[in-house]
């Protein structure tokens, strides 16, 4: 999954992001530049995080941004990759609600949304992977990451 994010451009890498929000607009820019998602996705995002409180922290520093399956301004299933150096707090005083690595996810199509989600939960489950992934710098790193867990 790494080196089909690497061929479709829909990784990014940054420094760092002011807030949550500004993160969720950023690691969903891959998917803007490509027409797969519009700026309505975007707010549904952050609107759900608003109502919800930060549930698309999974982990301690693994975000999924996501909304809800069908939703305006999805126009293809699709994944895109952020990482950041600094993390970005969802919930003040809660280091475990910090996420660095973005994982968003849009969707159109059940099956290839369930298909996607498979893949990043095996990707995501092997710590190695996730230490592996909080130190890549650019899609080089993210091929390496690729080519050392799932190349046979």
């Amino acid at each position: 999954m790494l080196e089909k994010l690497v061929e479709m451009k829909r990784t990014s890498f940054r420094q760092s992001c002011p807030n949550w929000k500004e993160a969720i607009v950023a690691s969903c820019q891959p998917l803007i530049e490509q027409n797969a998602i519009d700026e309505r996705y975007i707010k549904a995002v952050i609107s759900c995080v608003e109502k919800y409180g930060p549930y698309i922290v999974l982990a301690p520093n693994i975000a999924m941004p996501h909304s809800t399956e069908g939703c305006e301004g999805v126009n293809e299933t699709a994944i895109s990759f952020m990482k950041v150096e600094e993390p970005v707090v969802f919930e003040e005083g809660n280091p475990d609600k910090n996420a660095k690595l973005f994982f968003v996810l849009a969707s159109c199509d059940h099956e290839e949304h369930m298909k996607n989600m498979v893949e990043i939960a095996n990707l995501l489950t092997n710590p190695d992977t996730v230490e592996d992934l909080l130190q890549c710098k650019c899609d080089e790193d993210l091929i390496r990451v690729h080519n050392k867990y799932f190349k046979l």
